[in-house]
């Protein structure tokens, strides 16, 4: 697959989905031009799968938090990390046969997303065109508490939208990352309180209809170079792209890529997800070096259920070579790469 605009198709504007279920096309486009309605997935329901993941970080810590609906399984998860102490908890609340309930706004730029169970709580929404995200979740460390409010700006840059076909015409998945997304924000543990300092951060939102077994991954960073924003959302693994989800974020501006290629080391014949990794795209344009801080890693099987997830956190060092030419110096700049299989 070659990279730009002249191989890889650009989504037009009207519905994601035809009579029938199938995506009436697939590709990319840098804004939400497909409009997603549960109501018309003709596929099995229990493979339908929702979710909004935000994460928000400055140089000290990070808060990722996450809410979804995955059918026959809801799920509300806070994550904190700790970059000076290389540390990080990730506690979740699991919910049963959700089946839409949660009711996911049909937007990425509208709407509101709550979980609410056993005194774990998560509300996100808009307020005055900026994003509100709040989150409660009782004995996160011990006996202490998290709670956690954060304020993110209006944004009106591109974003990255992608519709995947899988194997089976009824299955799918519509996503759309938005990276760069400056604002303010502080979390408490117990009587502890924190309060982020020029955060920056980004929105993962899926919508789609999964097969049981599938693999991933991704990178994504957020942060300001020269007093601009600057952003990377690259991925691949799954389905039968048309077009990547691949994007340089440079002052709000997307500069698309081909495909990318994450080399993650082996040590002992495993992967050594704490080794440098190099990261780099077919036509030269980006070429990074990931020095991994944090494996946020979680593996579980329950009955036919299983997960072996390695979301890295880490600062990337390398050039990115923007549309008109310009390169892009980064250096030990926070943001993560992941690897994930999923039995779901």
């Amino acid at each position: 697959m070659g990279g730009g605009e002249i191989t890889q198709p650009v989504l037009s504007v009207g519905d994601l989905l035809d009579a029938s279920g199938a995506l009436v096309e697939s590709g990319y486009a840098f804004s939400q031009v497909k409009n997603y309605d549960r109501n018309a997935i003709r596929g099995k329901k229990l493979r339908i799968k929702e979710w909004d993941y935000y994460y928000f970080c400055d140089d000290k810590f990070a808060v990722a938090l996450t809410v979804a609906d995955n059918s026959y399984m809801s799920l509300g998860s806070v994550s904190l990390l700790d970059f000076t102490h290389l540390r990080y908890v990730t506690k979740s609340k699991i919910g049963f046969m959700p089946l839409g309930k949660l009711n996911f706004p049909a937007t990425c730029d509208d709407g509101f997303v709550q979980f609410d169970k056993g005194g774990v709580r998560l509300d996100f929404g808009t307020e005055n065109g900026k994003r509100c995200l709040r989150a409660r979740f009782p004995k996160f460390i011990g006996k202490k508490d998290f709670a956690c409010e954060i304020e993110l700006d209006p944004y009106d840059g591109d974003n990255i939208t992608v519709a995947t076909p899988f194997e089976k015409p009824r299955r799918f998945y519509y996503n759309t990352k938005i990276n760069c997304l400056k604002g303010t924000g502080w979390f408490t543990v117990g009587e502890e309180k924190y309060e982020f300092s020029q955060g920056v951060g980004g929105l993962d939102w899926g919508r789609g209809v999964w097969p049981y077994k599938n693999v991933w991954y991704w990178s994504s960073l957020s942060t300001v170079i020269d007093g601009k924003t600057f952003g990377l959302n690259l991925g691949y693994g799954f389905g039968k792209p048309s077009a990547t989800e691949n994007v340089i974020f440079c002052d709000g501006k997307a500069n698309k890529l081909g495909d990318v290629k994450f080399e993650i080391p082996f040590t002992r014949g495993e992967l050594d997800y704490l080794k440098s990794w190099k990261i780099s795209d077919e036509d030269g344009r980006l070429q990074l070096t990931f020095y991994p801080m944090i494996d946020r890693q979680d593996k579980m099987r329950v009955a036919f259920l299983a997960t072996d997830q390695h979301q890295v956190f880490g600062k990337f060092f390398g050039k990115a070579t923007l549309d008109d030419g310009t390169i892009i110096d980064i250096e030990d700049k926070i943001g993560f790469a992941e690897h994930v299989k999923n039995k779901w």
